[in-house]
């Protein structure tokens, strides 16, 4: 909603959430690797790994030897 989203610009402007997320990192992710956890099992990502199967020039970097966190910007 647009209260949602000007409290979450007030958050990037003050610098807060810059601070949670360095926070965030410095004690090991422990959030973040849980959102990333729960977002795998939603339809978008089934979809989403789908249609990067069917692009050819991910398939490329992949025999490269370049990641797919790379290549998709994961």
């Amino acid at each position: 909603t647009r209260a949602e989203m000007k409290r979450i610009l007030k958050e990037i402007q003050s610098g807060e959430f810059a601070r949670t997320w360095l926070e965030e990192n410095r004690t090991g992710r422990k959030n973040f690797l849980a959102m990333r956890e729960s977002a795998k099992d939603q339809p978008i990502e089934r979809v989403g790994a789908e249609l990067r199967s069917m692009m050819t020039f991910l398939k490329k970097r992949k025999e490269a030897g370049v990641p797919e966190e790379a290549a998709v910007g994961a």
